[in-house]
């Protein structure tokens, strides 16, 4: 399978709709948990504003990947100023922080490598803008054990595979960094 990731913009707006779905948690969510008060006014209230999001001019809202070129997963991941509600412990916002919110991978393509391939492709992304550190809070899956919705932050194991250091835990949720100065 090749998996191919691109910037979530205007053109890809489809597809991104598409890794959403219509039923669970995604499909309703529409990542706006970290970066609205308000984000539970409904679907179509979340769904708007990821549109907005994804097709306004500027650093793109998140990422996109394609499993042979199928849409199959998306990364939001952006400046940490435009994630508000992202406040772990140890989390302070300055520019050069950016920070990886929520992962949807489609039925059908997870355990291939999707989420993966979107963390990698974030920390280029990350990069490539001007980013100093990349932050998450996965899931250790270690302590417990959740189902796919209760995923949607990421799996420890993909963050530490790729050099990302522990911040600090609370419970199953991990503060994660990447120093990107050094990726």
């Amino acid at each position: 399978m090749k998996i191919q990731v691109r910037p979530a913009e205007a053109e890809n707006w489809p597809d991104v709709l598409e890794v959403f779905g219509s039923t669970g948690d995604p499909s309703w969510c529409k990542c706006q948990y970290f970066i609205d008060e308000q984000w539970n006014q409904g679907a179509a209230a979340n769904e708007a504003a990821l549109e907005e999001q994804v097709c306004s001019d500027g650093v793109p809202a998140g990422l996109i990947a394609y499993a042979d070129d199928q849409p199959a997963g998306w990364l939001q991941v952006g400046p940490a100023a435009r994630f508000p509600r992202f406040k772990p412990r140890g989390h302070l916002v300055d520019s050069g922080v950016w920070v990886a919110t929520c992962f949807v991978v489609k039925e059908g393509f997870r355990r291939r490598r999707i989420a993966a391939s979107l963390l990698e492709a974030a920390v280029e992304h990350a990069q490539s803008n001007g980013a100093r550190v990349l932050r998450a809070r996965p899931t250790d899956t270690s302590i417990t054990a959740k189902d796919s919705a209760g995923l949607f932050t990421g799996v420890l194991s993909t963050f530490t595979n790729l050099g990302f250091q522990i911040l600090n835990k609370n419970r199953s949720l991990t503060l994660v960094e990447l120093d990107l100065r050094d990726a």
